[in-house]
C-alpha cells in the first residue's frame, strides 16, 4: 500500500510540473547566438518612441523587455531595466518594452499609458496586443529579456526575476564588443 501511495504521489508532482511548468524564475538564461532577432510586427502603438525597427537598431545593443503592467514579476523586474537604460543609454544600449496583454483590460492604451507614468518608463514601449512580437519571439512567459547584439543576433535570453547581476554582466560585455567590433 506504500509503495502505490508513493508511485500515485510522484505521478502527481511530475503530472503537476507538466500541468504548471517550472516556473519561469527558475529558468537559466540561454547564452549564446540563438537567431536573428525578429521585427517588432503587428504594433498595435509605439509609446515613448516613434515606430522603431531592428534594421534601424543595428550596430546597437538592444534589451528586449516582454511586459504586463499588472505582472508582478515583471513590475519587480521594472527597477533593474529602467536602472540599465539610465546607465548604458549613452553608451549605445537601447531598451524597448514590449507590452504583450495577459488580461482584456491591459490592451486599453489609456491603462499602459497610465502604467508608464507611473513607474516612469521613458524608454520606447511598443503595444504588442495581438502577440505578433511576442510569437515572433517564440516567447512564452512575462517578464522575458532577451538581448541583441550590434549584428541584430539574439546572444542572450532570460525569463522571470533575477539574474539581474549576470544580465547586466551580460549588457557590459556587448557594449565593450561594440567598441572593439570592426564597422559593418
Amino acid at each position: 500500500m506504500r509503495n502505490l501511495i508513493r508511485v500515485f504521489l510522484a505521478a502527481l508532482a511530475i503530472a503537476a510540473i507538466y500541468t504548471f511548468g517550472t516556473g519561469a524564475i527558475a529558468e537559466s538564461p540561454k547564452v549564446g547566438d540563438q537567431g536573428k532577432a525578429p521585427e517588432f510586427v503587428n504594433i498595435d502603438h509605439w509609446l515613448n518612441s516613434e515606430p522603431l525597427t531592428m534594421q534601424q537598431l543595428r550596430g546597437k545593443v538592444v534589451l528586449v523587455d516582454f511586459w504586463t503592467y499588472s505582472c508582478i514579476n515583471c513590475v519587480n523586474t521594472l527597477p533593474y531595466v529602467k536602472q540599465w537604460h539610465e546607465k548604458y543609454k549613452d553608451q549605445g544600449l537601447v531598451v524597448v518594452g514590449v507590452h504583450t496583454p495577459e488580461f482584456p483590460f491591459e490592451k486599453s492604451t489609456a491603462n499602459v499609458q497610465a502604467a508608464l507614468k507611473q513607474f516612469d518608463i521613458r524608454y520606447p514601449v511598443a503595444q504588442d496586443n495581438m502577440y505578433g512580437t511576442w510569437s515572433a519571439y517564440r516567447n512564452q512567459y512575462w517578464p522575458a529579456t532577451y538581448l541583441i547584439d550590434t549584428t541584430g543576433r539574439i546572444v542572450y535570453q532570460h525569463y522571470g526575476e533575477g539574474r539581474y547581476k549576470e544580465t547586466e554582466a551580460e549588457i557590459q560585455r556587448l557594449l565593450a564588443a561594440s567598441k572593439t567590433a570592426p564597422a559593418r
